[in-house]
């Protein structure tokens, strides 16, 4: 990929005062500039502050702090439009100390449909996918294992990788590679290997064989961390942070919301942010906002190679009998859209005497229609006799970018054009800014912080 470079419309006629850090133009003038406000953007500004800047600007097209953690109220029911659990323990809570207190104490449980019509364990069960399916079909995922580390031990792709620790049979019959397709919206042949090594370590762990033996003969154990898990207080995420953003306030930060960006210039050793408002002067840009985002907004074609999710959730309430009994339930049978839902209720309390859920549905697989994902979804439960009741859809959410997809050596792409705006001068980083999927706030915290540390 080439490099951004100077951008054709800049002028190289004033170079600013570094010592200022902004170039000389009207309007706000901030030591660095944050774009974005979720999880990457507010332990961004709260190490800026740190490392020593007195002005700090926190950017974002939307119109709330947080990203995509998103609720949506409706009645008396709120949803988020994914599963969001956090911990008493995560290094957020260094940077973000106000939030504790707001946090809801929970206790979850992960559950996943198989493709045999139980919910049972996530992410796999040694008693029902193995010792339930009997000696025959034990024998067949045995042998298919021993195939596989025999004669199928190349591992490019996460569908060999997979296939080569718990064998194909075992692959199909645990309906993890349904999950994977649902997931990403595309074959998990397609998955980079790199991606799977990374996220997926818990299958090689499963296959060991000491593991499996002490799976099998020692009781069941506690599932789970041990710290405390927490959800966000039933008044909804700005509830959540608002307390966060007063007190990065005080110490020199201040957020622009639900703000149009148009045009990022280089001028010198500063920047020029274009905004809706207008110009917006600075010595240092930190992006946690998605990459074809700001390579528009730096004058440049996003590159087509780095494709992201589009995320739909189906809002639920719900009144009868549903089936299970965990709070998280993955989707790992053969059919059904939907990938995972979230039972609120069980953290807050039913609302008019319902049960109320989200469910997540990869928009690749549903012809990006809420319509056709509802009437999936409700096929689905009912052919495996979960939600026997009363089920209403309250509503719906769509999110673009919610997160990476690594397909076709996407990692390597992401990591140039990564290299090639921190060359143009911009600190791209974050789940979006950085093309990298973080499945917690624990690992979002830890990214920021390294990534902001690097000279």
């Amino acid at each position: 990929m080439p490099s951004l470079g100077p951008l054709p419309s800049q002028s190289t006629d004033h170079v600013a005062d570094p010592a200022e850090g902004r170039p000389d133009a009207d309007g706000a003038k901030y030591d660095a500039v944050v774009l974005g406000a979720g999880i990457s953007g507010l332990v961004s500004a709260s190490v800026l502050i740190k490392q020593g800047c007195s002005r700090v600007l926190v950017i974002d097209e939307y119109p709330h702090v947080g990203g995509n953690h998103i609720d949506r109220r409706i009645g008396d029911y709120t949803f988020d439009i994914g599963s969001f659990i956090f911990q008493d323990d995560s290094p957020l809570l260094a940077h973000l100390p106000e939030i504790l207190p707001r946090y809801v104490p929970i206790e979850p449980s992960w559950g996943r449909l198989n493709p045999q019509g139980m919910v049972t364990q996530y992410p796999i069960s040694i008693r029902d996918d193995l010792v339930r399916a009997g000696p025959l079909e034990w024998l067949r995922i045995m042998l298919s294992v021993l195939y596989a580390r025999l004669f199928q031990r190349r591992r490019s792709n996460a569908r060999e990788f997979a296939r080569y620790w718990i064998g194909a049979r075992l692959l199909y019959r645990s309906g993890l590679e349904n999950y994977m397709r649902r997931f990403y919206g595309v074959p998990p042949e397609r998955i980079d290997i790199r991606f799977a090594e990374k996220r997926m370590l818990w299958i090689k762990e499963h296959a060991m064989v000491r593991n499996l033996v002490r799976r099998l003969l020692a009781p069941a154990a506690p599932s789970g961390p041990r710290n405390t898990q927490l959800a966000r207080p039933a008044e909804g995420f700005s509830y959540l942070y608002d307390v966060a953003v007063k007190r990065l306030e005080s110490s020199g930060v201040t957020f622009l919301l639900g703000q149009q960006l148009h045009e990022l210039r280089r001028n010198g050793d500063a920047f020029r942010l274009q905004t809706g408002d207008g110009p917006i002067g600075m010595g240092r840009v930190v992006s946690t906002i998605p990459l074809d985002r700001i390579l528009r907004l730096c004058g440049k074609a996003p590159d087509a190679r780095l494709s992201t999710v589009t995320l739909i959730s189906l809002f639920f309430s719900f009144s009868g009998d549903r089936g299970f009994r965990d709070s998280i339930l993955y989707n790992f049978s053969h059919e059904g859209a939907w990938k995972r839902l979230t039972v609120y209720s069980d953290f807050y309390g039913r609302a008019e005497g319902r049960e109320y859920f989200t469910a997540e549905v990869n928009a690749d697989h549903v012809l990006n229609s809420v319509e056709v994902a509802e009437q999936d979804f409700r096929r689905h439960v009912a052919a495996n006799r979960i939600f026997n009741g009363d089920l209403k859809l309250e509503g719906s959410h769509v999110v673009s970018n919610a997160y990476p997809v690594y397909t076709d050596r996407a990692d390597e792409f992401a990591a140039e054009t990564i290299a090639d705006l921190r060359a143009f001068g911009v600190e791209s980083i974050g789940r979006q800014g950085g093309f990298d999927y973080q499945p917690t706030a624990r690992v979002t915290t830890l990214k920021a912080e390294e990534a902001l540390q690097q000279p």
